[in-house]
C-alpha cells in the first residue's frame, strides 16, 4: 500500500504564516502535522511508501522534510507545476498526476496533509480490509452551515454510500466526510475515467462522490475527533488542545 498526501494547496486562510511555508510542517505540539499522521501510519505497518504531492513553491521545503526523515519511511516529494492559488490543478487532478508520474498500482491511502485525528488509522485500514471496497471516514455534524462546506455522504445500515455531494446547498445527511480515503486497487484506474466524465477537481471529495455511483464504497464511523486546521483561530486551538493520537 501507497500512502498519497495532498499537500499542493495555498493556505491562504493561514496568512502570514503559510504565505512562505506549507500547512502541513506547521508544528503542533513537539511534531509537524505531518508528522503526526505519518508516526500513526507507520504503526500500521501497511505502507511501504508515501508520496507527497506539493506545489511548485513548496517543494524545496517538503524535500528538506523529507530528507531528514527516519531511514525506513520512504518519502517521495511531487511538484505539480503550480505557482498560485488560481492556477492549482485540484486535488483530484494531483492524484490522478501522482498515479501517472509513478505508474501507481496498488491499494492507496489518499490523505490530506493538514487535518489530525486523536484516533489511530489503523481502525480504519483494518475496517477498509473487512470490507474489502474503497472506504472513507464519516463523522456527525450538527451544523447545517459546515456540513454546506465539506462532503456530505447518506449511508445504508451497512455503511455503504447511497450518495455523496460536495458541498451540498441542502445536506441530505449530518454524515460527513472528511479527507481520508481507502482507494482499492482495482478503483485506481477509475480516477481518470471519473475526470474524463465530468466528475469535480477541486475537492478530493469529488471523485468518492462520483465512485459511488459506480462501485460500492462504504463510511467507516469514526470513533474520534477530527482536527481540521482551516484559519489561524483553528491552528490556535489545536496548538492548544491536541494531545496525539489514542490508540
Amino acid at each position: 500500500m501507497k500512502c498519497l498526501i495532498l499537500a499542493a494547496g495555498y493556505a491562504t486562510r493561514l496568512y502570514p504564516l503559510t504565505e512562505n511555508f506549507p500547512k502541513p510542517l506547521l508544528k503542533v505540539g513537539d511534531k509537524t502535522i505531518l508528522d503526526w499522521l505519518l508516526d500513526d501510519i507507520d504503526a500500521a505497518g501497511l505502507v511501504d511508501g508515501y508520496v507527497v504531492i506539493s506545489n511548485h513553491r513548496f517543494v524545496p521545503v517538503f524535500r528538506e522534510w523529507a530528507a531528514s526523515a527516519k531511514e525506513s519511511r520512504k518519502i517521495t516529494v511531487l511538484d505539480d507545476g503550480t505557482s498560485s492559488n488560481e492556477t492549482r490543478l485540484g486535488a483530484v487532478r494531483d492524484i490522478q498526476f501522482a498515479i501517472d508520474r509513478l505508474g501507481l498500482d496498488d491499494d492507496l491511502l489518499v490523505i490530506a496533509g493538514d487535518n489530525l485525528l486523536d484516533f489511530s488509522l489503523v481502525r480504519f485500514l483494518a475496517y477498509a480490509r473487512e470490507k474489502g471496497t474503497t472506504c472513507v471516514m464519516r463523522y456527525y455534524e450538527p451544523s447545517v452551515e459546515k456540513l454546506r462546506k465539506t462532503g456530505v455522504a447518506t449511508v445504508d445500515a451497512d455503511g455503504r454510500i447511497l450518495s455523496m455531494v460536495e458541498k451540498p446547498a441542502d445536506p441530505q445527511s449530518h454524515w460527513c466526510c472528511p479527507p481520508f480515503y481507502l482507494y482499492r486497487r482495482s478503483d485506481v484506474p477509475l480516477v481518470k475515467v471519473g475526470i474524463d466524465n465530468g466528475c469535480g477537481v477541486d475537492a478530493p471529495g469529488s471523485f468518492i462522490a462520483w465512485l459511488s455511483g459506480q462501485t460500492p464504497v462504504h463510511a467507516f464511523e469514526m470513533p474520534g475527533r477530527r482536527y481540521d486546521i482551516g484559519n489561524l483561530a483553528s491552528y490556535e486551538e489545536v496548538q492548544r488542545t491536541y494531545k496525539g493520537i489514542v490508540l
